[in-house]
């Protein structure tokens, strides 16, 4: 006796897994937690082996469209397919699309990529969704290059050699895992306009300095915000660093801030000394948002940190627009006067959190410089007060020394 849609839609869960039978293989098996199958018994044509074929859940599919699934299946049978052999080979097939293996990718990126890393690397390869339905072995320099021309066409240049990269990455994985022979981008080198290189907004004069601090001090908006901007030339961290900054990561009494591997973006954990100016700006915030988790949380929820947009926001209404200073210039100020001014490249560049690009020097070297970066910040707070009062400050590191 064939079920009715009342039939089903009525069955109910008991102690054990029972058949609900529509006949000629088709059955709804109800599960004890109440989930209920439609399962399709059939006779393997090659092997003559019984076979069940899953064609989904009921409410989602209802008696009707199980029993077009089911004659779909018999008809294949019919003509000597096995359903079940086809349904292996489109899922494989599907598992080995440019898309999926981004998917895979991307999966395996997330323990290594910074947050904000990884939230651009899925917008970059979204880019390149012209790409996702394609066989892997389908993506050719010819298909790669239409994708980027259509970026190129938007003026975004630097957005295109940023894809290039994302889909060579992605083909190269497909190559380790055996589902890829080559990697088409890498003929792609020189086919793409030039990217010409510009220095990210950053304010370097002393005198201009000076002049920045004390608009950072007069700054009248959310306290908050006030304090990261009077934080920002003291640290000069990367600004998602510093939006996030958490207070369990400082030790003020030791003039400390640990950053956590996660939050960083090369992944590795980072020690920020702090300069007693910086603790002081830090006391004064704490009686505000000591009790929460970020010290420069969200204005409309305290789980979140403020905007990655609010420094930048709130230099633009102190009258620098993004062409003059941003919020990531305070590590090109501080990397500039730090260098001309004598510090050791070496200790800049390990305060920066700069990955080695020598990759002889990055086995090697695992200085981390500490007792001269708390020397170096300290001297540095000192020479942004003497530049914030109007001198012109020559050299620091022998009296910081």
């Amino acid at each position: 006796m064939k079920l009715s849609p009342s039939a089903v839609a009525n069955a109910r869960a008991q102690a054990k897994p029972y058949k609900l039978a529509d006949g000629r293989g088709l059955y709804l098996l109800v599960q004890p937690t109440g989930a209920r199958w439609w399962r399709f018994d059939y006779t393997r044509p090659t092997t003559g082996k019984r076979n069940t074929l899953s064609l989904g859940t009921f409410p989602e599919v209802p008696l009707r469209k199980a029993r077009e699934r089911a004659q779909a299946a018999r008809d294949a049978v019919a003509d000597g397919a096995d359903p079940g052999e086809s349904r292996a080979q489109e899922k494989a097939a599907r598992a080995s699309t440019f898309g999926a293996l981004a998917a895979e990718w991307l999966t395996k990126q997330r323990a290594k990529l910074a947050e904000v890393t990884q939230r651009k690397a899925v917008w970059l390869l979204s880019l390149a969704s012209d790409l996702d339905p394609l066989p892997v072995t389908a993506v050719t320099a010819p298909r790669v290059l239409d994708v980027l021309r259509k970026i190129e066409a938007t003026g975004a240049h630097e957005t295109a050699r940023r894809v290039r990269q994302r889909i060579g990455q992605v083909l190269r994985y497909a190559i380790a895992t055996g589902r890829a022979e080559s990697d088409p981008t890498a003929a792609l080198r020189g086919a793409l306009a030039p990217v010409v290189a510009t220095s990210r907004a950053a304010i370097t004069d002393p005198r201009e300095v000076g002049e920045l601090l004390r608009a950072l001090d007069a700054y009248t908006g959310q306290e908050t915000t006030r304090a990261a901007l009077r934080l920002a030339p003291l640290l000069f961290v990367r600004p998602g660093e510093l939006r996030a900054m958490e207070w369990d990561e400082l030790d003020l009494d030791a003039g400390l801030w640990r950053i956590p591997a996660p939050r960083m973006k090369m992944r590795e954990a980072h020690v920020v000394p702090l300069a007693p100016q910086a603790v002081a700006i830090l006391r004064e915030l704490e009686p505000l948002t000591g009790r929460g988790r970020f010290v420069f949380p969200s204005l409309r929820t305290a789980d979140r940190p403020m905007s990655e947009n609010t420094v930048n926001g709130a230099l633009r209404r102190l009258g620098y627009d993004k062409a003059t200073m941003t919020g990531h210039g305070f590590r090109a100020l501080a990397s500039t006067r730090l260098n001309e001014l004598g510090w050791p490249p070496d200790v800049v560049e390990r305060q920066l959190a700069h990955a080695e690009r020598n990759a002889v020097r990055a086995a090697y070297n695992r200085a981390c410089f500490m007792e001269e970066r708390t020397r170096m910040m300290a001297a540095w707070a000192d020479y942004l007060d003497g530049l914030r009062a109007g001198a012109v400050v020559v050299a620091f590191r022998k009296a910081g020394r």
